[in-house]
């Protein structure tokens, strides 16, 4: 490299007192790899300004936003590493245009969001945080009220057939349930998973775990009519993006008692209000945006990203690259010599 790379490191990994908020994110990679520098923004922002990116040639991104006038002069800019696998907060059409590329971090996630997916539908199945209540309120008697569902012969419904449905499901498999699976880009499946229609996955159910990608197409892909579909007897689980669920609507369900519970780790808006009706209600278990954050997840995610970045600075096509179409641009085509 005939320059310093420079990485870009958004300010929200730290806390207000400057020190690392959330433990190992992996930068030893970058402060050992030989050419590279990194730094962390002078500023903690919702969006990213062009003045606070120029000048590098790579951005690790927890949560603001990437947007078109964030990349304007950020002539050195190559790629964009997302901390994660959602990419919502980045204009992947902006990028693209400026020959800039977008990276995930699948490997980095897949177990610990798995976990969590099972870790909501056991608390459910039990109805722990009811139970929970009942204990510290000291209300011992009206646990016969409160009988929970055993899982196995149940069935399990994956919406979102990825590395991370497939992992649930990989986990699932001493439970002893059935296995379904709705993806309609999805060519099979793996022994014991039914890849089925989603009118069908939400009928037969008895827990219907979200897992997709937040796209035009699976906005309120779960809505009224569709809750409508689902046992009485059902819960549902989001850990996905809150926007693929009508919330108004699972509201309304869960009041009624039309489905038994959900385990929402995401909502539509973020942070909830706390004022939002579905925090009054106790067949729901919630959390904010952050149940898989474990040491794992974010050890994971960091070295994942690092990875990435480090591939751009040496001239290689990083592995989980969004906007592949980015590689046909001149700046990247004489980078990488494709």
């Amino acid at each position: 490299m005939s320059q310093t790379f420079h990485v870009g490191v958004t300010r929200d990994f730290l806390k207000p007192d400057g020190t690392l908020g959330f433990g190992d994110i992996g930068l030893s990679l970058l402060k050992e790899a030989p050419g590279v520098s990194h730094e962390f923004l002078a500023e903690n922002t919702p969006e990213l300004r062009a003045d606070q990116v120029k000048g590098f040639d790579a951005l690790l991104v927890l949560a603001p936003r990437v947007t078109a006038a964030t990349l304007d002069g950020a002539d050195r800019l190559t790629v964009v590493a997302r901390f994660g696998v959602g990419y919502d907060n980045v204009d992947v059409e902006a990028c693209t245009r400026r020959g800039v590329l977008l990276t995930i971090t699948p490997d980095g996630v897949r177990r610990p969001v798995a976990v969590a997916v099972l870790t909501l539908v056991l608390a459910l199945s039990h109805k722990l945080l009811i139970k929970d209540r009942l204990t510290r309120a000291g209300r011992w008697a009206e646990k016969l009220d409160h009988m929970g569902t055993g899982v196995t012969g149940r069935t399990l419904g994956v919406i979102g057939l990825g590395n991370i449905g497939r992992e649930v499901f990989a986990l699932a498999r001493p439970f002893g349930m059935r296995h379904l699976a709705c993806d309609p880009y999805a060519a099979s499946a793996e022994a014991g998973v039914e890849l089925v229609d989603l009118q069908t996955l939400l009928r037969a159910s008895d827990f219907v775990c979200v897992c997709c990608a937040l796209t035009p197409e699976t906005h309120h892909l779960i809505n009224a009519e569709r809750l409508a579909l689902m046992k009485p007897t059902a819960c549902l689980i989001n850990v996905a993006r809150g926007p693929i669920v009508d919330q108004q609507a699972l509201t309304a369900a869960l009041r009624e008692r039309r489905i038994q519970g959900a385990g929402l780790d995401v909502f539509e808006q973020e942070p909830i209000d706390p004022n939002d009706p579905i925090l009054t209600l106790e067949n729901v278990i919630v959390s904010p945006h952050a149940i898989c954050w474990t040491d794992e997840c974010f050890l994971g995610n960091g070295r994942s990203a690092c990875e990435s970045i480090l591939d751009v600075a040496a001239g290689r096509v990083p592995r989980h690259v969004v906007n592949r179409a980015a590689l046909d641009h001149p700046r990247l085509k004489e980078k990488f010599k494709v």
